[in-house]
């Protein structure tokens, strides 16, 4: 950190008076003004039963420009008490009496950090205040961010992407060491994560024994709400806390933001708007999956620390600026989607993915960036075939974007051949594209001269995943858009559901080096042994 005569003192200054003019001009929370608030107060010997607890820890997210969303769940109705700071002693520390954390909202909350210095560290430490008994406090949890870049100060960029958490009865085993990769991704010190999708498998109860394949047993951490499959709110309440019950992600989500997004299992496999669970699939007594899903949202926005949009509150699609070297586009493919489907239509409400709203946003979107790189976050692939494979289906029913005719665009495949056609047009340079939920990890580039739909620009696509779950693959592959996979993570016939004690869990870490803007992908196994690498410099 700068000393006191740094020419950076000034504006480290200016920022502590900045964000607490924000803050307090936002309304929902109170600075406190004096420095001296918290760490100051005398001591008072308090009951340890009347100080709340942390059951989930600490997370920060959705950082963008100058501003963060700091989360934290209690276990009672609490007040969420926010100090942050560019000092990691907090010297100087903004002081934020935030939200009430209720049952209403199963004791989350979350505070926007405002007006943050670019390009700096920001220090953040939460307490829980008790709202009968004011003195009892929480003991501290401390968390750290990077700020992105100001326009014109470049710095170099790290970020991780993955997904695929708590799959195919596969859950917490901590004599194992619980979910590994998230402390094999902390290691690179991301400026951010990417959650790709499947965050929870709310249809998929845990047990708390599985027997492997030598003849040994992965034992699991158990809980009331994994033992079914989620139907209810608090069913999937239970799903995502259950999460947070890892020591290693814990630790990760204090140290790293994530951004999320969801795919299929945080409701069901393979849903879509409109759908009815069919009478062959007998878990269900609630089989109106927008139901479901309406829970399913509700609770993924609880547990995570989304921005909630006020104008459309909703939404999952969203962009993200890291200055001038990245910009980051999630994209939702599951709230605007027609049903599954044989995927060859020429057009029409079924053929959608995307959906007409989202597809003019993404594309206005990347338009308007002026960030060297753009990484578009898909939940699923675009050239790996994704069967739908639920009894309740039919035959030849297909879940992602590819329908496996390898042909002209039909069906889904139009929405990405209209989305590459208009990045072409527009010269939109430096776009990449980064997934998950197949399971294993790939790369691959895309090229005209290899496709049957021919109006783009080359690009590449990276596949990380799973976090903790069965390891499957790999899968088929459409040639529609002329994929060359370049690596495949696991053998082509390896044996399905692969539990995590094979050390066949994926991730990716993207590099971008301020000076030359190269962004280098590397993938990586469960302990970060890297087992793929690509530089791509920037297009001219």
């Amino acid at each position: 950190m700068p000393d006191q005569n740094s020419p950076a003192e000034p504006s480290r200054r200016r920022f502590l008076r900045d964000s607490a003019v924000t803050a307090a001009a936002a309304g929902s929370v109170a600075v406190i003004a004096s420095p001296a608030s918290l760490a100051a107060a005398p001591a008072i010997v308090t009951a340890e039963r009347l100080r709340p607890q942390f059951p989930g820890g600490i997370m920060s997210g959705d950082v963008t420009r100058d501003s963060a969303i700091v989360w934290a769940r209690a276990d009672r109705n609490a007040r969420m008490l926010v100090e942050y700071s560019t000092s990691e002693n907090f010297a100087d520390a903004v002081r934020i009496a935030g939200p009430t954390a209720l049952a209403r909202d199963d004791y989350t909350a979350r505070v926007d950090l405002r007006v943050l210095p670019a390009g700096q560290r920001v220090y953040y430490r939460v307490r829980f205040q008790d709202l009968v008994h004011e003195s009892a406090l929480s003991e501290p949890l401390t968390g750290s961010l990077v700020v992105p870049a100001a326009r014109g100060q470049a710095r170099d960029i790290t970020f991780a992407f993955s997904g695929d958490e708590a799959g195919q009865g596969w859950g917490i085993n901590e004599q194992w060491g619980g979910y590994r990769v998230y402390e094999s991704m902390r290691r690179f010190r991301p400026d951010f994560f990417i959650h790709s999708g499947d965050q929870i498998y709310a249809d998929g109860p845990i047990q708390a024994e599985v027997k492997l394949d030598d003849g040994s047993l992965w034992r699991n951490v158990v809980t009331e709400a994994k033992s079914k499959v989620a139907q209810t709110l608090d069913d999937y309440r239970g799903n995502f806390a259950y999460n947070m019950l890892d020591a290693s992600k814990r630790r990760f989500a204090a140290e790293v933001p994530f951004l999320v997004q969801w795919d299929d299992h945080e409701v069901r496999n393979n849903w879509y708007p409109g759908q009815v669970i069919g009478a062959q699939e007998k878990r269900y007594d609630e089989r109106n999956i927008d139901v479901l899903a309406a829970r399913a949202r509700q609770a993924m926005f609880e547990h995570n620390p989304f921005r909630i949009d006020q104008a459309d509150p909703f939404r999952i699609y969203r962009a993200f600026n890291h200055g001038p070297l990245l910009e980051v586009f999630m994209l939702d493919e599951r709230s605007y989607r027609g049903r599954n489907s044989p995927n060859r239509q020429r057009g029409g409400h079924d053929a959608e993915f995307l959906g007409p709203e989202q597809m003019r946003w993404i594309k206005q979107a990347l338009l308007r960036s002026r960030s060297t790189w753009k990484l578009i976050a898909s939940d699923m692939p675009l050239s790996i075939v994704v069967p739908d494979l639920n009894v309740d289906v039919p035959p030849g029913t297909f879940e992602a974007w590819a329908n496996a005719d390898n042909g002209k665009p039909s069906g889904r495949e139009l929405e990405v051949a209209e989305l590459l056609r208009f990045i072409k047009q527009h010269d939109i340079k430096n776009v990449v594209w980064v997934t998950a939920d197949v399971h294993y990890a790939s790369a691959t580039h895309y090229a005209p001269e290899r496709a049957q739909f021919t109006d783009f620009k080359p690009f590449w696509e990276f596949v990380g995943g799973p976090i903790n779950a069965g390891t499957f693959g790999p899968g088929e592959i459409d040639r529609t858009f002329g994929p060359d996979v370049r690596f495949v993570s696991i053998p082509a016939d390896m044996k399905q559901n692969r539990s995590p004690a094979e050390l066949l869990q994926f991730f990716g870490i993207g590099k971008i080096d301020a000076k030359s803007e190269t962004l280098t992908v590397t993938l990586h196994n469960t302990d970060g042994k890297e087992i793929y690498k690509v530089e791509l410099p920037p297009e001219a």
